[in-house]
């Protein structure tokens, strides 16, 4: 188990450029085994989540070169989907859950496709019953082994249909794209998720020949054709690690400018974190965030507390709920987080407490956090990253607080960050991994 070092306390200074989002590079990946053409992604995020599933596909039969740092082909040609039923992959495919995204175009291509139960975060309850029933308005049959957690679809013709999901899924909406992509006739999605990074999934089949419009809507419709042919997609920066980094800054009170953040596709991201005080200001397509010693909550325009929560998009993102929590804590003044869509995502809290953070925790939904206001820094402490957004939330605190901080298990941090410690090493970070 990794552990990082880190000395807290020092003000950062320079320019961090995001790394690609993700969650678009497991959307996109899975997306590759459409068609047996060669397809190109660039910026391919480094991280743990996405080798993992390109070592999932690699061993499917996908033939993978890598061009360079973030760039890679993938073609689908020539698959072992004897594969799917082997004990390797149902461990590999376990232990991550955006490996349920390989399901949508292997049904539409092949007319089969399975899956183990998916791993990921501790974060609650996840369910995909959007996923499987989705496929079964499709034409799908579902089958399910209970002793092994194992799921299937198979189908021998995929038909379209209009489906109203019950939950606006992001990786539900993402399946059932890329199996109605080559399903026969119309597909008519409506509550369907329009999250920039689904956005680049629809646009990316459109390149490959499929028929998708009503993109950025929550009404998709798709035209299924016969089949779909290579091209070249490059991921967006990730939205999660440039909300960390402005949550950084004003925790640490530094001046950084985050580079190249294809800032319109950050939806209500930069407003809500000026909402909290912090004082960001777009340049060309960088945001700069000033030192500041001070940022104060915004209040309602009653007098009422101000209260930050996830939404399905153009709402705030829950990845970026636990950035808020704890850049609240050295705020001036008070805030109502409220985790909407994930149970469990706030019980880490009490490692902030630890830290002399204010935080009472309401419910598992719900924290309202007391800032300091900087009167009092937060102390170091010795924790465990429970899942990859606590984690970072984590590290930003240790990097505020007085003294020497120890976080454990950062192969959490890992799966969702590229090269974290090299990369605030070289805006002036203190921070070692340890072995």
């Amino acid at each position: 188990m990794g552990t990082f070092q880190i000395t807290g306390g020092k003000k950062l200074k320079g320019e961090i450029t995001p790394q690609g989002a993700k969650n678009e590079a497991l959307q996109i990946i899975c997306a590759t085994l459409l068609t047996p053409e060669k397809v190109t992604i660039s910026n391919i995020p480094d991280i743990r989540d996405v080798n993992k599933l390109i070592d999932i596909l690699s061993d499917l039969g996908v033939t993978v070169h890598r061009k360079g740092p973030g760039k890679c082909t993938f073609q689908a040609n020539d698959l072992n989907l004897g594969y799917l039923e082997s004990d390797t992959f149902k461990e590999k495919g376990g232990s991550l859950r955006g490996s349920i995204m390989i399901v949508g175009p292997l049904l539409a291509r092949f007319g089969k496709g399975y899956i183990p139960k998916p791993g990921g975060d501790k974060i609650g309850r996840r369910r995909l019953d959007t996923h499987f029933t989705g496929f079964q308005m499709l034409g799908a049959r579902f089958r399910y082994e209970p002793g092994e957690s194992f799921y299937g679809v198979e189908a021998e013709k995929l038909k379209g249909t209009y489906m109203l999901l019950d939950e606006a899924s992001v990786t539900g909406t993402a399946n059932i794209v890329m199996a109605a992509a080559l399903a026969e006739g119309t597909t008519t999605i409506y509550n369907a998720a329009c999250e920039p990074y689904l956005q680049q999934l629809c646009n990316m089949i459109n390149r490959m020949g499929g028929k998708i419009s009503g993109i950025g809507s929550n009404l998709l419709t798709i035209e299924g054709v016969k089949e779909l042919g290579g091209c070249d997609h490059t991921i967006l920066p990730d939205m999660i690690e440039i909300g960390s980094w402005i949550g950084m800054a004003a925790m640490t009170g530094s001046e950084i400018t985050i580079k190249n953040v294809s800032y319109d596709n950050l939806g209500v991201i930069p407003s809500v974190f000026r909402k909290m005080g912090i004082k960001l200001e777009r340049k060309n397509d960088d945001i700069y965030i000033p030192a500041q010693d001070h940022y104060e909550i915004e209040n309602y325009i009653d007098g009422s507390i101000l209260t930050i929560a996830d939404a399905p998009w153009p709402g705030f993102t829950p990845d970026l709920l636990s950035i808020a929590l704890v850049v609240a804590t050295q705020a001036r003044g008070s805030v109502l987080i409220h985790q909407k869509m994930f149970e469990s995502r706030l019980f880490f809290v009490d490692k902030l407490i630890d830290m002399g953070a204010q935080i009472i925790l309401c419910d598992p939904h719900r924290a309202t956090v007391i800032g300091l206001d900087k009167q009092t820094a937060l102390r170091a402490t010795t924790m465990t990253s429970p899942d990859i957004r606590a984690g970072i939330s984590l590290l930003i605190a240790a990097l505020s607080a007085e003294g020497t901080s120890i976080i454990h298990n950062i192969e959490q941090i890992d799966r969702g960050y590229e090269n974290i410690d090299t990369r605030l090493r070289a805006i002036g970070a203190e921070i070692v991994r340890l072995d």
